[in-house]
């Protein structure tokens, strides 16, 4: 939220800006009756899920009424709240050959991205400089156990699934499949491998359409090759597919007057 405008006697002047998550708060515009109004009409909209800006007027004397406590400062202030776009979340688990050229690629997006190996010694950026400017919020996990991760990461977030190890992407995806926050899964293989993991996964108690969640081979079918790159730039444009998809679907229909 921003001070759009302040007229007389105010905490805190006209820019001052504040940011509300459903938790936690960054930043001040003032404190008292008026922060505090501030931050539950921030939260009324986060829980309505609003996506419009909104403004609020408010006066800073005895006479206005209040819920929070008596705020004299003798002025008024005009509030914006604006709602912040959601960065998408993405965690690569396997930071092999694949893992680590398709880290480079989602690293050039604004996203939150969790780079996840149960190896020491890959789960450390190799060629750290091409991180250095990146877009991306980078996530590093260590974890000899990966399919902790997946209980970490934020909700809808979507998974990527190209380990060293076969029996470590059954794991990672019989846990995918327990869990009800995460977003979109890809598993990396052929459709025999899929076949597999299928009858697997059967046998460990999931349903058939449970199964649909996941997707195998992942990427572009049209996009063929081998080569860690191309498979790298496959996936990615899949997946940034879905990303688009799901913040079209995200946005407010426009109405026509009638």
């Amino acid at each position: 939220m921003t001070l759009t405008s302040v007229r007389g006697h105010a905490p805190r002047e006209a820019g001052a800006k504040m940011v509300v998550s459903a938790a936690e708060e960054f930043g001040t515009i003032g404190g008292g009756n008026l922060e505090a109004t501030a931050v539950a009409r921030a939260r009324a909209m986060l829980a309505d899920g609003a996506r419009s800006p909104q403004s609020l007027e408010l006066a800073l004397n005895e006479r206005a009424p209040v819920q929070h406590g008596t705020q004299c400062c003798g002025g008024e202030v005009q509030m914006l709240f604006e709602p912040l776009p959601v960065v998408a979340s993405v965690a690569i688990f396997g930071m092999g050959h694949v893992g680590v050229e398709l880290s480079r690629i989602l690293s050039r997006q604004d996203l939150e991205l969790h780079l996840v190996d149960s190896r020491a010694a890959y789960a450390v950026p190799r060629l750290p400089a091409v991180y250095d400017d990146s877009p991306a919020t980078l996530h590093w996990h260590h974890s000899p156990v990966p399919e902790l991760v997946l209980g970490q990461v934020p909700a809808g977030t979507h998974v990527l699934v190209m380990t060293h190890d076969h029996a470590e992407d059954a794991a990672l995806c019989d846990t995918a499949l327990r869990c009800t926050h995460l977003g979109s899964i890809g598993l990396i293989g052929s459709s025999a491998k899929w076949r597999r993991f299928e009858k697997r996964l059967l046998k460990e108690g999931h349903s058939p359409e449970s199964l649909t969640r996941i997707t195998c081979p992942v990427g572009i079918p049209d996009l063929v090759g081998k080569e860690p790159a191309t498979i790298a730039v496959s996936v990615a444009a899949a997946l940034l597919q879905t990303v688009a998809a799901e913040a079209a679907a995200a946005r407010p229909t426009s109405r026509t007057r009638t």
